[in-house]
């Protein structure tokens, strides 16, 4: 296959960005696009087909409500802390006009590794990205303190053999993501060979 026919075919991967949160307006995903959206990230490797995951969505006014609760949550983490950082916790979720929080359900499994499952369930998170770049939406992975919060697992309803692998936060860019420097894959590359 020539260069340039590969080069065509990669060019979509190559387009993703993160934009940030700040940056994502409505409109959002409706539901039935979220749905496809994410019928695309589950096609993750899974070793098992444990499923090891699953979606809690945040829209329009629960987002708001989160952002109180975490205001909450923060003075009584530390009693101290500044209200910039305050203020930040209160604006968290409700930035973006959708946040997905990509959640692993882990526990006991006599096979499959909980890193295995783990990995399975990060994965969704990056497919996630790739399908709101195709769908000419922008987003960004995030996490912060709330992803390792027990009071916010059980707030989100998590289980006590589950984790937030990222929110991901959708919307519409009103900006271009600035692309960065990327590393060159082949600085990065060894080939083992046998000694």
């Amino acid at each position: 296959m020539p260069d340039s026919t590969i080069d065509a075919r990669l060019a979509c991967l190559d387009r993703r960005r993160s934009t940030p949160a700040r940056h994502l307006a409505e409109p959002a995903p409706d539901h039935a696009t979220l749905l496809r959206m994410l019928a695309s990230a589950v096609r993750v490797p899974d070793h098992g087909k444990r499923v090891p995951f699953r979606f809690v969505t945040l829209r329009g006014d629960a987002r708001h409500a989160l952002g109180e609760r975490l205001v909450a949550r923060s003075r009584e983490r530390d009693p101290a802390v500044a209200d910039a950082v305050v203020e930040k916790d209160r604006q968290r979720f409700s930035l973006a006009p959708l946040v997905v929080t990509v959640v692993a359900r882990l526990g006991h499994d006599e096979k499959i590794p909980e890193q295995e499952r783990l990995l399975s369930a990060g994965s969704v998170c990056f497919a996630l990205l790739q399908a709101a770049r195709v769908l000419d939406f922008g987003a960004v992975w995030l996490t912060g303190w709330p992803a390792y919060d027990p009071l916010v697992h059980d707030w989100l309803g998590l289980g006590a053999d589950e984790c937030v692998v990222g929110f991901i936060h959708i919307g519409t860019p009103t900006l271009e993501a600035p692309e960065r420097e990327r590393p060159d894959p082949a600085e990065l590359l060894t080939e083992w060979t046998p000694a």
